[in-house]
């Protein structure tokens, strides 16, 4: 009797072993391709390192790329699963056929910085000057700070500034450099910006607001192909949840911010701090989109930018959003 109880425990523990490498090979794979130095980085390591991916089903690998094209054509020739684009970007390419869904990830947008010291308060104050913008005259901060300026002031500020468009290191430098009365850059370029003196004249969620925008619709986040949610049903529901729990370990555990500084290029200290307090502010409640307030974004970027910006995109496409909660 006891030798078979031994048996059996044995047969039993060696079952158990055989089983658990199963189960992990069982998970479905997501490959996220990414930018190098891209800020997601910093959700996604903190969901790999925390194995965030395995407690909600799914086994994620992360896969850099030297530029944001490079991580689109992943997902379009099948390289990776998925990407990150604005919502906007990815509901164009799906009015013109390809089959991408969106799954929110952030909020976080930028706005207008002026120099240290310069007095100015308002947009009015750029007439006659220079201001530098990141990502090109159909930069969506450009436009919507456009509109509102025009809203308040009656005043178009690419007819009464002289406009200098860079790469976000190249505003960087020039906007601390002093040669620009205003400068708009991504929201991370921003944060380093204010961290170095720059003040922040205008952010782009409160000329939002006063447009009557939902500046709770999440402007950034991941997007994958319906024939991989079809081969993975419960998958963006998965990522969606990933996310949120590292959001909310970033929110309440200041050890999980240290394990992903050497990622930050964190120059300094004030850099670590303005970059964490904006990237903070940039989660958005949880839930689903607000379609209602998508569409009156994607009306305004119309009116703006046209067709060259949203393509056949005049409303938000049916199945745009991912079914998350």
């Amino acid at each position: 009797m006891p030798g078979s109880i031994t048996r059996r425990a044995l047969c039993a523990l060696v079952a158990l072993t055989i089983a658990v490498p199963a189960f992990a090979q069982d998970l479905p794979k997501m490959r996220a391709a990414v930018l190098k130095i891209g800020t997601v980085n910093w959700e996604l390591q903190t969901i790999t390192d925390n194995d965030l991916d395995t407690a909600n089903g799914f086994e994620l690998e992360v896969m850099p790329y030297a530029d944001n094209g490079a991580t689109r054509v992943a997902v379009e020739g099948g390289e990776a699963d998925i990407a990150v684009a604005d919502w906007i970007w990815v509901a164009r390419q799906r009015a013109a056929g390809k089959d991408y869904v969106f799954v929110p990830y952030s909020k976080a947008v930028g706005g207008l910085v002026a120099p240290k010291g310069s007095g100015m308060e308002t947009l009015q104050e750029l007439a006659g000057g220079k201001v530098g913008i990141a990502g090109g005259p159909l930069d969506k901060s450009w436009l919507i700070l456009r509109a509102y300026a025009q809203q308040e002031y009656g005043m178009d500020l690419a007819e009464v500034t002289e406009q200098v468009y860079g790469a976000p290191p190249l505003i960087f430098k020039t906007g601390l450099s002093g040669d620009l009365t205003g400068a708009i850059n991504f929201w991370h370029f921003l944060a380093k910006m204010k961290a170095a003196g720059m003040e922040e004249v205008i952010s782009v969620e409160t000329a939002g607001k006063a447009l009557g925008l939902n500046t709770d619709t999440p402007l950034l986040g991941y997007f994958m192909k319906e024939s991989y949610l079809a081969e993975n049903p419960d998958i963006a529901q998965a990522l969606y949840d990933a996310s949120r729990d590292a959001k909310d370990l970033l929110a309440t555990d200041p050890a999980a911010w240290e394990a992903i500084r050497p990622a930050m290029n964190a120059a300094n200290d004030a850099q670590f701090d303005v970059l964490k307090a904006d990237w903070l502010a940039g989660t958005p409640a949880r839930g689903p989109v607000d379609i209602e307030g998508a569409n009156k974004l994607l009306a305004l970027m119309n009116d703006l930018g046209g067709e060259e910006l949203v393509g056949k995109a005049t409303s938000v496409p049916d199945g745009l959003f991912a079914d998350i909660k």
